[in-house]
């Protein structure tokens, strides 16, 4: 994860005596509610009563095709005849007793079994849902690929694709599953606490309690990210989830205070002209009182590398 400022990127509950030793709590609603979008944009919300994030938004709120998705990638093979090729690459591997997820990453990362690698369906799947075929933009991408499918896997494994959609495949290219085709142009595999360790820890904030709030932070920003990446909405809130620090650095020290994260919110910002830009409104509610403060950040989604306009700023409803 990598932020503007310090390059981040390169590749959980707070118990009661932590909470009262600290102050620093994450929030304990499981879930964001829906607050109305003072901004006049649409709310993301992690509330599972609400209607899917992808029946909110229309395909024209993603630009000329950009993706910009969180999620794993997995392998998975189009026909029986590879996956009888890929049986016999494992079996002249050594040593012979490798886990499958070891002896894939040896056979795929083995130059001269290049030829399959080119073979495979690569498929990234959101919250466990198959979402994308992934297809290389040049011979290149293949490399990148190869380092996603990592020799231990696990479920705190996080894949960022950025690339331009395309149509949805036909039955054959990939042993039935029809999803939508992405031609990328970059991929950053890494774990999330890989990620957390990256974020700068303000002073202030104890560094096992930074982690521990920040981790449940991004658990949720993912939860709030649920989404295929396809939209300028969905594009600015998982670029935000994976590339700015300042959220996690923010968002502790509001915890610190006895506030919790109440709700976040994209909307259009007054800025947007001839280019799209978009606001992230993040609420923070009072555990004692009934006040609500909010901070926002302005990212750019114009074209297929978002950008942030303006950093973490106090945010006051027009």
């Amino acid at each position: 994860m990598e932020s503007e400022q310090t390059g981040m990127l390169t590749s959980q509950s707070v118990d009661e005596s932590d909470d009262e030793r600290t102050g620093v709590v994450p929030a304990e609603d499981p879930s964001l509610t829906r607050a109305a979008c003072h901004c006049s944009g649409t709310p993301l919300s992690a509330t599972d009563e609400e209607q899917p994030l992808e029946a909110a938004h229309t395909e024209t709120g993603g630009g000329p095709g950009y993706v910009y998705a969180l999620g794993q990638i997995r392998v998975q093979f189009p026909s029986l005849g590879v996956e009888k090729e890929f049986a016999q690459a494992v079996g002249r591997a050594e040593p012979p007793d490798l886990t499958d997820d070891e002896a894939l990453y040896r056979v795929l990362s083995d130059p001269d079994n290049r030829y399959l690698v080119r073979q495979l369906c690569f498929v990234l799947s959101v919250q466990g849902v198959e979402t994308y075929i992934l297809h290389p933009r040049d011979s290149a991408g293949y490399d990148l690929l190869i380092e996603a499918i990592r020799p231990v896997s696990g479920p705190w494994d996080l894949d960022v694709v950025i690339g331009r959609r395309g149509p949805v495949a036909p039955p054959e290219l990939c042993n039935g599953l029809t999803v939508p085709v992405v031609v990328f142009e970059q991929i950053y595999s890494f774990d999330s606490g890989e990620l957390i360790r990256a974020v700068e820890r303000p002073s202030e904030i104890p560094a096992e309690d930074f982690e521990t709030a920040s981790g449940k932070l991004l658990e949720r920003l993912l939860q709030i990210g649920d989404n295929s990446g396809a939209t300028d909405e969905h594009r600015a809130i998982n670029y935000a989830a994976v590339r700015n620090e300042k959220i996690y650095q923010e968002t502790v020290r509001e915890y610190a205070r006895g506030f919790r994260l109440s709700a976040v919110e994209v909307c259009p910002s007054r800025l947007s002209g001839s280019r799209r830009i978009l606001d992230i409104v993040f609420s923070f509610t009072s555990r004692k009182v009934d006040v609500t403060e909010k901070s926002f950040m302005r990212i750019d989604v114009t074209e297929m590398f978002p950008f942030t306009r303006t950093n973490w700023s106090p945010y006051y409803d027009r």
